[in-house]
């Protein structure tokens, strides 16, 4: 049955407040603590999910077991991908509060100086890299210390690797070795090189943006935090934002908002939102029984996010973490390492390396990111039969892919997932440097260094050398490494397909923004959690400012 924007009964009073944030994930934990330092301002945060109280979100080791969750994990799937074999593959999502920054492993990275200038050149005004920098140290608590790069003092606790394994130490000299320069700071004067992750961690704990930015703050008699709180679309009077619908409990309530709703839902959700309230293709909105209020045709197209494949090893010597025998009797004393001293093997993200290497010598600057594991590992970590064997993999992704793919209504039913469509390798660039990558990684795993530990290669296996074959096996194997953007794309005036404008200010409506990863024009080459901070930082300080 099709639904429009409107109930058939009157939802209860859920409170009055001057901002409604929807979304208690990384930026939404951003928002609510910055938004609430004005002691005038009442702040509500609703969070579909439920509060981040399960052990396993603390301890980083926990990650398997949130992969595998229904509750904390909203587990998505897409649409048959056409150029991975009608797969439909799985995307995992933080549920609860500090969203992905909950269940993700932590990788502290924030892509290259020159992806931030290009979103400046297109036309965003006050988003290069030396406009956005201040807001990567203004949230950082960096264990180093400060510097031109780093910040200490802010909520977002960024350290070093408490017991890096010596594999990865391996892959890191098998790395120099294939001619990759060492790195100790990937986010420093220069991205490129191999070594070691920093992550979101302290004393060897997750620090998810719940613990560091949302903890801190819930005591404030101005800040609401509703968990367990599906939010049905955003209220409009007129053309003006005034609220939210939620749904608590089996309960439909309006949240009104006096100011601004926020919207920190993500890249598949925040465009989905907007489309349950009116705002998106007409065309789409009106097949699925919804009024359109402004058709806005960017909202859910422009979706990229890296494809990822992985090489793996067998292992000829007993050096493996996973679920291996040595593994499971150090058990007990590994849990005791990490209550004493923070250290140990439960402390590991299971992606202890990092590279950002270049796919050719011509090109000006890394195109390529690996993650290093310990462990052999396939289907996310969910195929624990395959984690109990001795080995280690890397993750290959392109970072800058042409692809993409769109998000879109399923179902008008607020409840429903949205039609996911990434459209992966839809661009032929994509699988060139995807069979690069391998390439680059198989120079690694060849170097010396892995001599002593190098068994038989498993996947793609020693069989698999044409670029023929080797592009089966990443239509065949290739999976998410769950980086999706750019579904509200920020643009200037005048760009038809963009959704928001250099404020996050949704275009065509007053008193709405989007703040979270769905905003980027383009996809930055790392890991997405660290900017989405920054872009939920940056925001809050125009919101203070009145922008």
């Amino acid at each position: 049955m099709s639904r429009t924007n409107s109930t058939s009964t009157e939802p209860a009073d859920g409170g009055i407040f001057d901002y409604v944030i929807v979304g208690g994930g990384s930026a939404g934990c951003v928002l609510a603590n910055r938004l609430s330092a004005d002691p005038a301002v009442k702040v509500c945060l609703l969070e579909a999910g439920p509060p981040d109280t399960h052990w396993a979100i603390h301890i980083p080791v926990g990650m398997l077991w949130l992969m595998r969750s229904k509750v904390l994990n909203w587990q998505f799937h897409t649409q048959p991908e056409p150029a991975l074999g009608e797969r439909r593959l799985y995307w995992p999502r933080g549920r609860t509060l500090g969203g992905s920054s909950s269940i993700n492993a932590m990788c502290y990275t924030r892509g290259h100086p020159s992806d931030y200038d290009a979103w400046a050149a297109q036309g965003n005004h006050g988003w290069s890299f030396s406009d956005v920098l201040p807001y990567f140290k203004r949230s950082q608590d960096q264990a180093r210390g400060a510097s031109e790069f780093h910040g200490v003092g802010g909520p977002l606790h960024v350290s070093d690797f408490a017991s890096p394994t010596a594999l990865t130490q391996t892959f890191i000299e098998a790395g120099v070795q294939a001619g990759f320069p060492h790195s100790t700071d990937f986010n420093g004067a220069n991205q490129e090189g191999v070594g070691l992750f920093q992550t979101t961690q302290k004393k060897g704990l997750r620090w998810s943006t719940a613990k560091g930015y949302l903890k801190p703050v819930r005591h404030r008699a101005n800040l609401t935090i509703l968990t367990n709180a599906h939010a049905h679309r955003v209220l409009f009077d007129g053309t003006r934002a005034c609220g939210v619908l939620v749904q608590r409990g089996g309960v439909i309530e309006r949240i009104a908002a006096r100011r601004e709703v926020l919207l920190s839902a993500g890249a598949l959700q925040s465009p989905q939102l907007l489309m349950l309230s009116g705002i998106g293709p007409g065309a789409h909105l009106q097949s699925h029984g919804v009024k359109t209020l402004v058709d806005l045709p960017g909202v859910g197209q422009n979706l990229q996010d890296h494809l990822d494949v992985m090489v793996v090893h067998e292992g000829k010597r007993w050096r493996s973490t996973g679920l291996t025998l040595p593994s499971v009797l150090k058990g007990p004393w590994e849990l005791v390492r990490l209550a004493m001293r923070g250290a140990g093997m439960f402390t590991s993200n299971g992606a202890e390396g990092n590279a950002f290497i270049k796919s050719s010598l011509e090109e000006p600057i890394p195109d390529l990111q690996l993650h290093f594991m310990p462990a052999r590992m396939r289907d996310h970590g969910r195929d624990l039969r395959y984690l109990m064997g001795q080995g280690f993999s890397m993750h290959v992704c392109y970072l800058r892919p042409k692809s993409r793919g769109s998000i879109s209504l399923a179902s008008a039913d607020p409840m429903a997932a949205p039609a996911i469509r990434a459209n992966y390798l839809s661009h032929p660039e994509d699988m060139r440097k995807m069979v690069l990558g391998i390439r680059q990684v198989r120079r690694i795993f060849a170097a010396t260094a892995f001599d002593l530990d190098r068994g038989a290669e498993l996947a793609p296996g020693a069989q698999v050398q044409t670029d023929e074959a080797l592009q089966a096996f990443i239509r065949s194997r290739a999976e998410t490494i769950y980086h999706p953007v750019g579904t509200c794309r920020m643009g200037p005036e005048g760009d038809a397909m963009s959704v928001v404008d250099s404020q996050l200010r949704v275009r065509g409506v007053q008193g709405l923004r989007v703040i979270d990863a769905s905003i980027m024009p383009t996809l930055v080459g790392g890991n997405t959690n660290a900017p989405t901070v920054m872009i939920a930082e940056k925001a809050s300080e125009m919101i203070l400012r009145g922008d």
